[in-house]
């Protein structure tokens, strides 16, 4: 494992092994063990998780983070991709970057001489996959078997990537959303060629009910990615898919609610829901810290 780009070309024994360098940073959060080392942070986007957690992970580590926005960087902007990849291997030990085209940190791992880590692209967020399924097994003790639910846009980066990591470890999944914002085909088809090695269901539905039943997990995201405005007719498509306390009713009883974050409240989940005795997302928000803690170290 030379770099991070999505949870695709993960190894399950490599994944395993993250979880469990994962599980002995939890439990000390404190080791020297990236003492001096430096990683590069190269955000195209805001953030929030991703910033607060690599840069605190390299810190508990004994390593330094170095926050690069557009503005700090040539890149795109006069330089090419592939010249500041050249450069920045020369000063950092790993890049981690968050930005607005997958096909830009795949060049940034295809030049560079250090690793890369995909913090997020408009295609894949395999950080954010990799957490969830380490929240799921700290909370459930296994994943093989269970059966995650995506209600809402499906058409995103969070739910290809967790398409990716259920169908690679053993998970079923059920997708429900509106036709037009059905997952990308790649990625679908990736994912079914893993199901079928692992002999799980991976499945695409409009009907939020039947997709939910004898859901362990109910998985939703917003509706539209950073800065977009859905449109009334986009909304109206969207609201049967809402998680709500109705909606919910038809996983298990009990089952968990993950939301990546951020969370618009009222349009693709309600406050009970969010708020409620069956959400994890706080839990699943603060384990990104350690699950990056587990990925840098191994990488690094």
């Amino acid at each position: 494992m030379m770099h991070f780009i999505s949870v695709q070309d993960l190894k399950v024994q490599e994944i395993l092994a993250i979880f469990r360098r994962t599980d002995t940073l939890k439990k000390k959060p404190i080791q020297p063990l990236l003492k001096d080392k430096n990683l590069a942070m190269v955000f195209q986007k805001p953030s929030t998780r991703t910033r607060v957690s690599f840069e605190v992970a390299m810190n508990h580590l004994g390593g330094h983070a170095l926050y690069l926005n557009s503005h700090d960087l040539q890149m795109g902007r006069g330089e090419t991709i592939a010249d500041t990849a050249r450069v920045l291997s020369r000063y950092a030990d790993a890049i981690m970057a968050r930005v607005f085209s997958h096909k830009d940190v795949v060049e940034l791992a295809a030049r560079s001489g250090v690793p890369v880590i995909n913090g997020l692209s408009d295609l894949l967020h395999p950080c954010q996959a990799l957490s969830d399924m380490y929240t799921i097994h700290e909370k459930l003790g296994r994943l093989r078997g269970l059966k995650l639910a995506y209600t809402g846009n499906a058409r995103n980066n969070v739910t290809h990537s967790l398409c990716h990591a259920c169908s690679k470890l053993g998970m079923n999944m059920s997708v429900t959303c509106p036709p037009k914002h059905a997952p990308d085909k790649a990625v679908l088809r990736d994912s079914m060629a893993n199901a079928k090695a692992t002999r799980t269901v991976l499945e695409v539905t409009p009907d939020p009910k039947k997709a939910l039943k004898g859901a362990d997990i109910v998985y939703t995201d917003t509706w539209f990615s950073m800065g977009n405005r859905p449109s009334r007719i986009e909304e109206n498509a969207l609201k049967p898919y809402q998680l709500n306390s109705s909606l919910l009713r038809h996983a298990k009883r009990g089952a968990l609610v993950m939301h990546c974050l951020p969370a618009h409240r009222g349009q693709e989940i309600t406050d009970d829901v969010m708020d409620g005795p069956q959400s994890i997302v706080w839990d699943q928000a603060g384990n990104r810290l350690h699950v990056q803690k587990g990925l840098l170290s191994l990488l690094v």
